[in-house]
Protein backbone atom coordinates (compact mmCIF):
# COMPACT_ATOMS: atom_id res chain seq x y z
CA UNK A 1 0.00 0.00 0.00
CA UNK A 2 2.38 2.65 -1.37
CA UNK A 3 0.33 5.69 -1.61
CA UNK A 4 -2.18 6.65 1.09
CA UNK A 5 -4.46 9.88 1.76
CA UNK A 6 -2.74 12.71 2.83
CA UNK A 7 -4.94 12.38 5.99
CA UNK A 8 -4.06 9.16 6.86
CA UNK A 9 -0.35 10.19 7.11
CA UNK A 10 1.05 10.32 11.01
CA UNK A 11 1.82 14.17 12.20
CA UNK A 12 6.09 12.53 12.29
CA UNK A 13 5.52 12.01 8.16
CA UNK A 14 8.13 13.70 6.36
CA UNK A 15 7.10 16.67 4.33
CA UNK A 16 8.36 18.53 1.09
CA UNK A 17 7.01 21.90 -0.28
CA UNK A 18 7.08 22.23 -3.68
CA UNK A 19 5.76 25.55 -4.58
CA UNK A 20 5.08 25.95 -8.56
CA UNK A 21 6.06 29.32 -9.53
CA UNK A 22 3.51 30.86 -12.10
CA UNK A 23 0.14 29.08 -11.66
CA UNK A 24 -1.42 26.06 -13.59
CA UNK A 25 -4.11 25.80 -15.53
CA UNK A 26 -6.62 22.75 -14.95
CA UNK A 27 -4.96 20.66 -17.74
CA UNK A 28 -1.98 21.13 -16.01
CA UNK A 29 -2.44 19.91 -12.60
CA UNK A 30 -3.98 17.24 -13.40
CA UNK A 31 -0.88 16.52 -15.11
CA UNK A 32 1.21 16.87 -12.90
CA UNK A 33 -0.88 15.38 -10.03
CA UNK A 34 -1.60 11.97 -12.69
CA UNK A 35 2.47 11.90 -12.61
CA UNK A 36 2.85 12.39 -9.07
CA UNK A 37 0.61 9.49 -8.40
CA UNK A 38 2.03 6.97 -10.64
CA UNK A 39 5.54 8.09 -8.86
CA UNK A 40 3.99 7.51 -5.67
CA UNK A 41 2.51 4.28 -6.59
CA UNK A 42 6.00 2.91 -6.73
CA UNK A 43 8.08 5.36 -4.54
CA UNK A 44 10.98 2.78 -3.01
CA UNK A 45 14.02 3.22 -0.76
CA UNK A 46 15.97 -0.25 -1.86
CA UNK A 47 13.22 -1.89 -3.00
CA UNK A 48 11.07 -1.15 -0.08
CA UNK A 49 7.82 0.36 -0.91
CA UNK A 50 7.62 3.85 0.86
CA UNK A 51 3.91 5.01 2.14
CA UNK A 52 3.48 8.58 0.63
CA UNK A 53 1.04 10.89 -0.53
CA UNK A 54 0.56 14.27 -1.91
CA UNK A 55 -1.50 17.05 -1.50
CA UNK A 56 -2.11 20.38 -3.66
CA UNK A 57 -2.98 23.43 -2.26
CA UNK A 58 -4.00 26.87 -2.95
CA UNK A 59 -3.41 26.16 -6.35
CA UNK A 60 0.37 26.34 -5.78
CA UNK A 61 1.72 24.01 -4.21
CA UNK A 62 2.67 20.71 -4.46
CA UNK A 63 3.01 18.60 -0.81
CA UNK A 64 4.30 15.11 -0.74
CA UNK A 65 4.69 13.33 2.25
CA UNK A 66 6.11 9.71 3.30
CA UNK A 67 5.14 8.19 6.57
CA UNK A 68 9.09 7.31 8.04
CA UNK A 69 7.61 4.62 10.62
CA UNK A 70 7.26 1.54 8.01
CA UNK A 71 10.08 2.35 5.87
CA UNK A 72 12.45 5.56 5.99
CA UNK A 73 13.06 7.56 2.60
CA UNK A 74 16.91 6.91 0.97
CA UNK A 75 19.08 9.58 -0.68
CA UNK A 76 18.35 7.78 -3.85
CA UNK A 77 14.63 7.95 -3.04
CA UNK A 78 14.14 11.15 -2.00
CA UNK A 79 16.71 11.90 -5.56
CA UNK A 80 13.96 9.96 -7.58
CA UNK A 81 10.91 12.13 -6.50
CA UNK A 82 13.07 15.54 -7.33
CA UNK A 83 13.96 13.80 -10.69
CA UNK A 84 10.63 13.07 -11.54
CA UNK A 85 9.63 16.81 -10.71
CA UNK A 86 12.52 18.13 -12.54
CA UNK A 87 11.42 16.36 -15.72
CA UNK A 88 7.97 17.96 -15.62
CA UNK A 89 9.24 21.13 -14.85
CA UNK A 90 11.02 20.19 -18.26
CA UNK A 91 8.11 19.14 -20.34
CA UNK A 92 5.76 22.48 -18.51
CA UNK A 93 8.08 25.11 -18.96
CA UNK A 94 7.04 25.84 -14.86
CA UNK A 95 9.62 25.82 -11.90
CA UNK A 96 8.63 23.08 -9.34
CA UNK A 97 11.44 22.53 -7.71
CA UNK A 98 12.78 25.86 -7.26
CA UNK A 99 13.07 27.78 -3.60
CA UNK A 100 13.74 31.10 -4.28
CA UNK A 101 10.59 33.04 -4.46
CA UNK A 102 8.69 33.99 -1.48
CA UNK A 103 5.05 33.59 -1.34
CA UNK A 104 2.69 35.45 0.47
CA UNK A 105 -1.35 36.48 0.08
CA UNK A 106 -1.99 38.73 -1.94
CA UNK A 107 -4.81 41.68 -1.10
CA UNK A 108 -7.18 39.93 -3.46
CA UNK A 109 -6.87 36.57 -1.69
CA UNK A 110 -4.43 35.15 -3.99
CA UNK A 111 -0.92 33.85 -3.83
CA UNK A 112 1.50 35.80 -5.03
CA UNK A 113 5.22 34.78 -5.67
CA UNK A 114 8.22 37.54 -4.54
CA UNK A 115 12.12 37.20 -5.06
CA UNK A 116 13.59 38.16 -1.48
CA UNK A 117 15.13 41.22 -2.55
CA UNK A 118 11.79 42.18 -3.74
CA UNK A 119 9.91 41.08 -0.66
CA UNK A 120 12.72 42.72 1.36
CA UNK A 121 11.85 46.38 -0.73
CA UNK A 122 7.92 46.08 -0.24
CA UNK A 123 8.97 45.22 4.08
CA UNK A 124 11.02 48.71 3.63
CA UNK A 125 8.28 50.38 1.74
CA UNK A 126 5.53 49.05 4.60
CA UNK A 127 4.20 47.48 1.52
CA UNK A 128 4.34 43.84 3.64
CA UNK A 129 3.94 44.21 7.51
CA UNK A 130 5.03 41.40 10.03
CA UNK A 131 0.80 41.09 9.84
CA UNK A 132 1.38 39.85 6.07
CA UNK A 133 0.04 35.92 5.39
CA UNK A 134 3.22 34.60 3.91
CA UNK A 135 4.01 31.05 2.84
CA UNK A 136 6.70 28.96 4.61
CA UNK A 137 7.76 26.00 2.13
CA UNK A 138 10.37 25.31 4.52
CA UNK A 139 8.07 22.63 6.25
CA UNK A 140 9.08 19.44 7.19
CA UNK A 141 6.70 17.19 8.84
CA UNK A 142 3.02 16.59 8.32
CA UNK A 143 2.41 17.65 11.83
CA UNK A 144 3.88 21.31 11.45
CA UNK A 145 1.18 21.60 7.96
CA UNK A 146 -1.69 20.23 9.77
CA UNK A 147 -1.18 22.63 13.47
CA UNK A 148 -1.46 25.83 10.68
CA UNK A 149 2.51 26.43 10.15
CA UNK A 150 2.40 26.70 6.54
CA UNK A 151 0.22 30.16 6.33
CA UNK A 152 1.22 32.50 8.69
CA UNK A 153 1.28 36.46 9.52
CA UNK A 154 5.25 36.82 8.12
CA UNK A 155 6.01 38.32 12.28
CA UNK A 156 5.40 34.80 13.14
CA UNK A 157 6.98 32.59 10.65
CA UNK A 158 10.57 32.67 9.88
CA UNK A 159 10.02 36.17 7.66
CA UNK A 160 9.97 37.75 10.43
CA UNK A 161 13.35 37.41 11.82
CA UNK A 162 15.31 37.42 8.15
CA UNK A 163 12.89 40.66 6.88
CA UNK A 164 11.53 42.85 10.09
CA UNK A 165 14.23 42.34 12.77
Amino acid sequence: MPRVTFDALPDDARLWVFPVQDPLDADEVRTLLDEVDAFLDGWAAHGAPLTGARRWVEDRFLLVAVDQRSVPPSGCSIDAMVRVLKAMEARSGKTLVGHGPLYLRGEDGGVRAMSRSEFQAAARAGEVSTGTPVFDTTLTSVGAWRAGRFELPAGESWHGTAFFS
